[in-house]
């Protein structure tokens, strides 16, 4: 299996930590005036989503997880746990609230998602980095509000809040980085 030094750790490197799969979300390579050099690390757990810190010194090594990844459509929420289909054999698969954290504000019906597999088992979820939404409530627009870096907070159709600029009003559709969980543009 391939491992991982000190000097190939960089953003989005994926990691095994105490049996449990991570991937790089930061790191700053440390040179003290005086001792051995470091890395201070941010990983991010690909089992529920939690992010740690960790320092990494020379001669640590790490395994690298055998990640896979299957595109699955979402289908619907059953109070327990969230519906997916395969795609190419109409299998359905459940993923529990907890395995959905992050990706399940971005959920709505039909989109095509990453589901994560690690040893075979289907472990998270990732929703496409950039998706469409429709606004379904939004203050509404005040004249003499035309600031550039002013934002108002918006509610979308799926029931994730983003920021969005003032001339963005109720039903207009937008683009959303659903990593950042941030604005990107209009849509026309």
């Amino acid at each position: 299996m391939a491992t991982v030094g000190m000097s190939d750790i960089k953003k989005n490197v994926r990691l095994i930590v105490g049996e449990v799969p991570y991937k790089v979300v930061e790191f700053q390579h440390v040179k003290p005036g005086k001792g051995a050099a470091f890395v201070r690390m941010k990983m991010k757990s690909f089992l529920n989503g939690k992010v740690v810190e960790k320092t990494v010194h020379a001669g640590d090594k790490f395994e690298v997880p055998v990640i896979e990844y299957k595109t699955m459509q979402y289908l619907y929420d059953d109070g327990e746990m969230y519906q997916f289909m395969d795609n190419e054999t109409y299998d359905q698969l459940g993923l529990t609230y907890e395995q959905c954290d992050d990706a399940s504000k971005w959920f709505k019906d039909g989109i095509n998602v990453d589901i994560v597999f690690y040893k075979g088992k289907a472990i998270s979820v990732q929703a496409p980095e950039v998706m469409e939404f429709v606004i379904t409530e939004t203050p509404p627009n005040f004249k003499g509000d035309t600031s550039s870096g002013s934002k108002k907070p918006a509610t979308l159709e799926s029931g994730a809040v983003v920021q969005v600029p003032y001339h963005v009003l109720e039903g207009d559709t937008v683009k959303v980085n659903t990593v950042d969980g941030e604005y990107l543009e209009k849509v026309k």
